[in-house]
C-alpha cells in the first residue's frame, strides 16, 4: 500500500511529531510505501511572517496545489493527515477529493473546535466552545493569550463549521480515546466516521505480557512540560509534604522555579533521551501525571505501561479512562494537592499492591497499547476509508467514563 502522510511540524517537537514517526515507521517495517509530506513552522519568527501565516490559516490554495502534486506523482491509497495547523489547512481535502483517495485525519488536539487546542483554560478545564461559537475564545484571548491570534484561529473553526468540511471532505477520523471522541461527536463531527485508536509504543521488551526482569523500584517520577496545565504546581504542592523520592524529566517554563525552591527530596533531571527515560521508568515505583488538561492519549502513560510503571493520574480526559483506578494505578482529583498525596500515601503503604499494578499495566499495554495491535487496527481504518468494512474499536472492552463506574 502507498500512503501519504501529511503533517505540519510544531517549532518545539512534541507528541505528535513523535507519533508520526512511529506510525510511519510501523508502516514501513510492514512493507508499505509511506512518504512523508512536512512543513515546518521555524520560519515562522517576525511579525510580519505570522500575518502572513494567519492570512492563509483558513484556506491555502499553495498547499491544495502541493498534495495535488504529490498525489500525482506518488498516486497514494490513501491520504493519513496530523496536524495541518496553521499552514496546511483543510484545503489539502479537496486536493484528496480531486485525486479521489480516501483521507484519514487523526484528531491530535482539539484545534477544530477550540481556538486554544486544549480545552483548558485558568487552570482548569473549558469547553465553552464546544458544540458554541469558536469567537467565545477572541474574549480570553485562548491563541497564545492572543486576541487577534484567536480571532484568526476562531474564524478557521467558523468558516469549516459553516461549511460542513467535517461532514464532507473527511472519510475517516481517528480519535485517541473514547473522551476525545466524545467531545468531537458534542461539537458536531460526524459521530460514524471517528474510529477510536490509541497511540502505541514499541515493546522495549520484545513481546509478551511478562516483564523479563525485577527491578528494585523506588521514588516517584514525573515526565513531561514544567507547565501550569501539566498540574507542575499540584505536584510541587503536594511533594513539599511528601518525603518520597521524585526525579522530574523535562523543562518549561517553571523548571527554574522549581529548582529555586529547592526540596531535598525532588530531583530535576532535565531533558532526558528516551533510553534514559525508559530506566528511569525501570526505576521508579510509579509515574505521576498531574495535568488539569484534558491529555489526549498521553506517549508517557503508555510507555510507563510498556515498563510496568504503575501510574497515579488526575481524573480528566483521556487519562481517566486510561488508568483503571486500583489496577494499573490511582485516580485523584485533578487541582487538588491533598488528594494526590493520599493517592501517593496509600500507594506506597502497599507494597503488594503495586508489584499487582505493575503486572496490571504491563498486561494492559499489551492488550491495547503494543504496535502490532495498533497497525492492525490502522488497516481496519484505512480499509473503512476506502469504502470496506467498519473497523473494531480495540478499546470495546475498557470500562465506561461514567462517573459512577470511577472509585476516587
Amino acid at each position: 500500500m502507498r500512503i501519504l502522510v501529511v503533517h505540519n511540524y510544531y517549532q518545539h517537537t512534541g507528541g505528535e511529531d513523535t507519533v508520526v514517526a512511529m506510525e510511519s515507521r510501523l508502516l514501513r517495517e510492514h512493507g508499505h510505501d509511506v512518504r512523508l509530506i512536512a512543513i515546518r513552522n521555524d520560519d515562522i519568527v517576525s511579525f510580519l511572517d505570522k500575518v502572513n501565516a494567519f492570512a492563509g490559516v483558513i484556506y491555502s490554495p499553495k498547499m491544495r496545489r502541493k498534495i495535488a502534486e504529490a498525489i500525482a506523482l506518488f498516486q497514494p491509497d490513501i491520504v493519513h493527515a496530523h496536524n495541518l495547523f496553521p499552514r496546511f489547512t483543510p484545503s489539502i481535502y479537496d486536493a484528496c477529493i480531486d485525486g479521489r483517495v480516501p483521507i484519514v485525519q487523526t484528531l491530535h488536539n482539539y484545534r477544530y473546535m477550540c481556538a486554544g487546542a486544549l480545552l483548558h483554560r485558568d487552570g482548569k478545564a473549558c469547553e465553552d466552545c464546544v458544540g458554541h461559537s469558536a469567537f467565545r475564545s477572541v474574549l480570553h484571548g485562548c491563541y497564545r493569550a492572543s486576541r487577534v491570534g484567536s480571532f484568526a484561529v476562531a474564524g478557521m473553526i467558523e468558516v469549516h463549521r459553516r461549511r460542513r468540511t467535517w461532514q464532507t471532505r473527511v472519510d475517516r477520523f481517528i480519535a485517541l480515546s473514547r473522551f476525545s471522541r466524545s467531545r468531537f461527536v458534542a461539537a458536531g463531527f460526524p459521530a460514524d466516521r471517528i474510529i477510536v485508536k490509541p497511540n502505541f509504543a514499541f515493546d522495549p521488551y520484545g513481546g509478551g505480557c511478562n516483564l523479563p526482569d525485577k527491578y528494585e523500584r523506588e521514588g516517584a517520577i514525573f515526565v513531561g512540560r514544567l507547565s501550569p496545565e501539566k498540574g507542575i504546581d499540584t505536584l510541587i504542592a503536594a511533594w513539599r509534604h511528601l518525603s518520597l523520592p521524585l526525579r522530574i524529566i523535562g523543562d518549561g517554563p517553571h523548571y527554574s522555579r522549581i529548582a529555586a525552591e529547592g526540596l531535598p527530596q525532588v530531583e530535576l533531571l532535565g531533558k532526558l533521551s528516551p533510553e534514559e527515560v525508559a530506566a528511569e521508568m525501570r526505576r521508579a515505583a510509579f509515574l505521576v501525571i498531574p495535568s488539569t488538561v484534558y491529555e489526549n492519549c498521553p506517549m508517557v502513560l503508555i510507555e510507563a505501561y510498556a515498563n510496568g510503571l504503575p501510574v497515579i493520574a488526575s481524573n480528566v480526559g483521556a487519562v481517566a479512562e486510561m488508568v483503571e483506578h486500583g489496577v494499573t494505578g490511582l485516580l485523584f482529583e485533578a487541582g487538588r494537592p491533598d488528594a494526590l498525596i493520599a493517592a501517593v500515601n496509600d500507594s506506597v503503604a502497599d507494597a503488594d499492591a503495586l508489584e499487582r499494578w505493575s503486572a496490571n499495566a504491563r498486561a494492559t499495554y499489551a492488550k491495547h497499547y503494543d504496535s502490532e495491535g495498533s497497525y492492525r487496527q490502522l488497516m481496519a481504518i484505512y480499509a473503512a476509508a476506502a469504502g470496506g468494512a467498519e473497523p473494531i474499536d480495540r478499546l470495546s472492552e475498557q470500562q465506561s467514563l461514567a462517573e459512577s463506574d470511577r472509585p476516587y
